[in-house]
């Protein structure tokens, strides 16, 4: 699946969980989520806690760290 208009990035904590930062219009935040939380993701999720907060920038597109 692809959600444009997203910028950000998706990191591989240590422990096994996955951070993602997005930043972009509020309805393709709110697709991102739903993929998240469907059964059509690359790998497994086992749960998504969301934070909103205002966008602080910076970012060029979106990054795999």
């Amino acid at each position: 699946m692809e959600i444009g208009g997203l910028i950000g990035f998706a990191l591989n904590l240590d422990d096994g969980r996955v951070q993602i930062v997005a930043e972009g219009p509020r309805d393709n935040c709110h697709r991102l989520l739903d993929w998240l939380r469907s059964d059509d993701t690359p790998g497994r999720v086992d749960g998504v806690t969301e934070i909103w907060d205002t966008p602080r920038g910076g970012y060029d597109g979106f990054a795999i760290r």
